[in-house]
């Protein structure tokens, strides 16, 4: 009897475990908010009540403009003028709707930082079967070990929870979002000096998905989120190294596996430091690995608080910085880059306070979070030191590449306030070719044994 007992509260401590430890997806009436009230993809699907954000009405068509022969597209909006232009001058008038960091570069860069606020268009969208995917997401992916990774989300793939209820799912939004595919990119990466002086790092980047490959052994690839393979094509001296991660769903079970090519030693090595605050590649200790597409990587060293929803003046629809006719002279300024081509535009983000737990080790101890409402992509983050002084503000500066239905970052640009640096990556105005989205991806293309061979200089 006292064996039956013990067997009793066993059974019931473990499914109170379990209860803590997995995270339900949401019911089938919440899930039919998605299309409806909500769009798709989860934002709130009406505009606000003065009209300055407009209802999203599906988001900008695949013909909305013209694609040149390098893949660079025409600005849909390169007739509207800004609607206002903040400055430091009056900042205290909209910082309701600015992030400590927006409002700290105003300061600090008094007569070259400003804020050109343009109408807000709704244009983010991805094809029909990306929104078929984050409705099965909904009804069945479910975080466990405290929203460390995820369950039952192999057959979705994109958009673990479009409805969340937590900080953390919405983080997984942002690193599960739709990124067009299996897609290369050719980009450059700059850390000006306080001077503005800058060397160029040239990238070629490969994203590949397991979903997206003939022969791919869906049993031993179940914890993989995406292959990234990144080539370094310039300087000379750089040239030919290869970084090749392994992004997988659930980092704590399973770590990011990361391998380095270096052509000058001809050798491959695994590379455990591609993570948390690792170095980034060639960033001159100006960005962390985590800091590469303003975040990326496993959650599992920081306590992540929701903090709810709010307006805010964000990066958008950056076609203007991404034109061909720019050179990058005419992008990298001293102090941050040039502000005359940036755009923004009101829109509703997911505030998320992400707080190092205690006994993690990490440069960064806080980082204030905002995400897109309508695509999930991050818009802004402010990062703080461990004295809780903020350090590096972050802006991405985004766009919907309508010809693909895929929302993306023009420029990523992460300034550290307190040296008066940053770095930008991602530009490819002078490149000779935009993204190559749909390209045919082999799982054996991205293995440790097939480094050597995309080393080749």
């Amino acid at each position: 009897m006292k064996t039956s007992k013990r067997l009793l509260q066993t059974s019931a401590l473990t499914l109170s475990l379990l209860a803590c430890s997995v995270m339900a997806a949401v019911s089938p009436d919440e899930a039919a908010q998605l299309g409806a009230s909500l769009t798709p993809l989860g934002g709130e699907k009406a505009g606000n009540a003065d009209g300055s954000i407009p209802e999203w009405t599906g988001g900008l068509p695949v013909d909305a403009g013209s694609v040149d022969g390098k893949g660079f597209l025409s600005d849909p909006f390169a007739s509207e003028q800004p609607l206002f232009t903040i400055t430091a001058a009056n900042a205290d008038q909209y910082k309701d709707k600015l992030s400590a960091g927006q409002l700290a570069m105003l300061k600090r860069y008094s007569d070259s930082y400003k804020i050109p606020v343009y109408p807000t268009h709704r244009s983010a969208a991805v094809p029909d079967e990306i929104y078929a995917a984050a409705k099965r997401s909904a009804l069945n992916t479910t975080s466990v070990d405290g929203g460390n990774g995820l369950q039952n989300f192999s057959d979705s793939h994109y958009y673990a929870f479009p409805i969340p209820k937590s900080g953390v799912e919405v983080v997984w939004n942002h690193i599960t979002r739709y990124r067009g595919g299996n897609v290369k990119r050719h980009i450059t990466q700059a850390t000006p000096q306080t001077n503005g002086s800058y060397s160029l790092v040239k990238f070629e980047d490969e994203i590949a998905f397991p979903a997206d490959m003939p022969d791919v052994d869906s049993e031993k690839t179940s914890n993989i989120l995406l292959y990234f393979k990144q080539r370094v094509t310039a300087p000379s001296r750089l040239a030919g190294n290869v970084l090749l991660v392994h992004e997988t769903i659930d980092q704590v079970k399973e770590p990011r596996l990361a391998w380095i090519y270096n052509a000058g030693q001809r050798r491959v090595r695994r590379a455990p430091q591609v993570a948390y605050d690792g170095p980034g590649t060639a960033s001159d200790g100006m960005r962390t690995a985590d800091n590469f597409d303003l975040f990326s990587g496993a959650p599992d060293r920081y306590e992540w608080k929701l903090v709810g929803k709010k307006e805010m003046y964000i990066p958008y629809n950056s076609y203007k910085l991404d034109s061909p006719s720019l050179k990058y002279d005419d992008v990298l300024k001293a102090g941050h880059i040039n502000q005359d081509l940036t755009r923004y535009e009101l829109h509703r983000v997911w505030e998320v306070e992400a707080t190092l737990k205690s006994g993690e080790r990490h440069i960064y101890a806080k980082r204030h979070m905002y995400f897109d409402e309508d695509s999930w992509q991050l818009a802004l983050i402010d990062h703080y030191d461990g004295r809780g002084q903020l350090w590096r503000v972050a802006e991405g500066h985004a766009q919907q590449y309508y010809d693909h239905k895929m929302t993306g970052y023009t420029l990523e640009a992460l300034y550290d306030i307190v040296a008066g640096r940053y770095l930008a990556l991602g530009m490819k105005n002078e490149e000779k070719i935009s993204y190559e989205f749909g390209f045919k991806a082999s799982a054996a293309e991205y293995t440790p044994a097939a480094l050597r061979n995309a080393g080749v200089r």
